[in-house]
């Protein structure tokens, strides 16, 4: 199986690469970082099993680099990834001839079964207000409030760690101790209410830093 894997965050490539490989035994995924890049690779490799390409990403606008890739590539399965579930957004991009869209915020046996579904020649869709009904009876604390309770040393943190760097490059980036950074890191992962990288790094995304 072959799976292009396009997406500008090194560490959301990552941890979709551990889901992917859980799909077959034998499994190559081409990753890119930009919408020109998995165009690129596309037309490098017609025999291309899935697609699922990030909504947001460099290179053109989300949609339209969606529709772009449908009109060049329309045999391809193609699957949409984003951190927005906005219906909208949804909406259009299935009606672009998506098979697929995956809210970024869906958990590894949830992406998995649509993808699955979707490599079987069905279509995916998300229930709408999914992440809503998630944190039924639970606290919500909106995006904006967290983003204001982060002080701009977090937030410096988090744009590195966006762009895919280890503790001891972001220390050496701003310029200070590794172990600082790790205490950064740990009120930054309390601040958001998560437990890892990836899940900050997603958390991230919906607040709007880059």
């Amino acid at each position: 199986m072959k799976i292009l894997l396009a997406d500008d965050h090194p560490m959301v490539r990552d941890g979709m690469k551990s889901v992917l490989r859980k799909l077959d035994d034998h499994v190559a995924i081409l990753d890119a970082q930009d919408y020109p890049g998995a165009f690129e690779l596309a037309s490098q490799h017609p025999d291309l099993d899935l697609v699922l390409l990030d909504l947001y990403m460099p290179g053109m606008p989300g949609v339209d680099g969606v529709r772009q890739f449908r009109q060049r590539f329309p045999a391809m399965a193609l699957v949409v990834m984003s951190a927005a579930d906005e219906p909208e957004d949804i909406q259009r991009i299935m009606a672009y001839g998506a098979l697929g869209y995956i809210t970024k915020s869906s958990t590894s046996q949830l992406i998995l079964s649509a993808l699955r579904l979707v490599i079987a020649g069905g279509v995916y869709t998300p229930t709408p207000n999914l992440a809503e009904r998630k944190g039924a009876g639970k606290e919500r604390v909106d995006p904006n409030q967290k983003l204001a309770a982060l002080t701009e040393r977090q937030v410096s943190v988090l744009r590195e760690l966006l762009s895919g760097k280890s503790n001891l490059q972001i220390a050496e980036k701003l310029h200070v101790t590794e172990g600082t950074v790790k205490i950064h890191l740990t009120s930054i992962y309390r601040i958001l209410k998560v437990t890892n990288r990836t899940e900050a790094l997603l958390a991230a995304q919906r607040m709007g830093i880059r």
